[in-house]
């Protein structure tokens, strides 16, 4: 016999009901569909002498990654960072390898700390998004601009600071991914 008060709180959110279950599709989709339009926040109309916004679709691969570590392909890296690609303005490639080689990287650090907590998760995200600036800025010194790695300053300080904020938001867009929707048939 079950007491009232033996349950937690949205325990019983994500079970099947009559005519209510979870979609797959949205269940796939989401984490697809929030990095690849984060990767549009380079068009937007803020216009800066140095960069400031921090890599925000890098930050919600790396977010999602660390969250459900299951839920995208070691492989996701590749497709995604093309779509970064087209709209950061880097030398084209440099996020496809970066966004690869970081999710490499975490798969080998998940793969070496079997249990992790808040600060695990923001220190390891803050070392992998320190490395993506860093090798960005790089790749785009070889292609032709200025080598002066104190200008990414700013924009790695802004992602360690943000990245607790949007690490709600990817929960709060899990819940969504995983809410139940009316079944027909």
């Amino acid at each position: 016999m079950s007491l009232g008060g033996d349950r937690l709180p949205g325990s019983g959110l994500f079970s099947r009901r009559i005519n209510r279950a979870p979609s797959r599709t949205l269940a796939t989709v989401v984490p697809w569909l929030t990095i690849a339009l984060a990767s549009l926040v380079p068009l937007s109309p803020v216009i800066a002498s140095t960069p400031v916004i921090p890599p925000l679709s890098f930050m919600l691969l790396v977010g999602w990654r660390l969250l459900r570590p299951g839920l995208l392909p070691l492989w996701a890296g590749a497709p995604l960072g093309l779509i970064d690609d087209l709209y950061s303005g880097q030398p084209f490639g440099s996020a496809i390898l970066l966004w690869s080689i970081a999710m490499i990287g975490m798969e080998l650090i998940d793969g070496w700390l079997r249990w992790r907590g808040f600060w695990q998760d923001w220190l390891v995200a803050s070392v992998v998004i320190a490395a993506y600036l860093l090798l960005s800025h790089v790749v785009a010194s070889i292609a032709g601009g200025a080598f002066a790695p104190g200008l990414i300053l700013p924009q790695l300080l802004l992602s360690f600071i943000a990245f607790p904020l949007l690490t709600r938001v990817i929960a709060i867009l899990d819940l969504l991914r995983l809410a139940r929707i009316r079944v027909l048939g």
